[in-house]
């Protein structure tokens, strides 16, 4: 799977026939949903995106990278009653959940205003005992001006059958 992300990254940085280029930085933060909803509170990222080639007027491509982070919760377990004793609940804290994205990014604008777009490629996690594995995001965004952008995203990152999921309001700056 590496070598197969890598053979991409470096399939779409030789066609560097650019027409347009667009470098965005920006922040996001959002709640984990499904199962990681269960064990996570709060999700807060970095986006860098870069894109590099166009290729309708319409459609531009490049590469997407970044850090996230979900905050792990608190579980404790309910107390057990057992002959008139009560043995207390124990509480687990919970690591956070902190992954690099390395993604192709397309981006397709409908309008002056809105985009859609996706990012997928290979989320690098950084959590002890957790797998990296795919990542994937689609989008949709909404330019205030040429500069400011504001996205909504559902985020995954899926591993060996499991998978960490959020949903995230953003806001990116165009910084080329």
């Amino acid at each position: 799977m590496k070598k197969l992300m890598l053979l991409a990254a470096v399939a779409v940085f030789s066609l560097s026939n650019v027409n347009a280029q667009e470098l965005r930085a920006g922040l996001n933060g959002g709640v984990p949903i499904g199962d990681a909803g269960d064990f996570y509170t709060f999700t807060f990222g970095l986006d860098v995106t870069y894109l590099f080639l166009e290729v309708s007027e319409d459609f531009q491509v490049g590469a997407a990278t970044g850090y996230s982070t979900s905050s792990g919760d608190d579980i404790t377990s309910p107390s057990i009653t057992f002959g008139g004793v009560t043995i207390p609940g124990v509480t687990v804290e919970i690591d956070s959940f902190d992954y690099i994205p390395l993604a192709a990014a397309g981006r397709y604008s409908l309008s002056e205003a809105f985009i859609l777009g996706l990012d997928l490629g290979y989320a690098i996690v950084m959590t002890d005992g957790a797998d990296s594995g795919l990542y994937y995001r689609p989008m949709v965004g909404y330019n205030f001006t040429e500069d400011l952008q504001a996205t909504l995203s559902y985020t995954g990152v899926s591993q060996d059958g499991t998978n960490f999921s959020s949903v995230l309001l953003g806001v990116s700056y165009k910084l080329m």
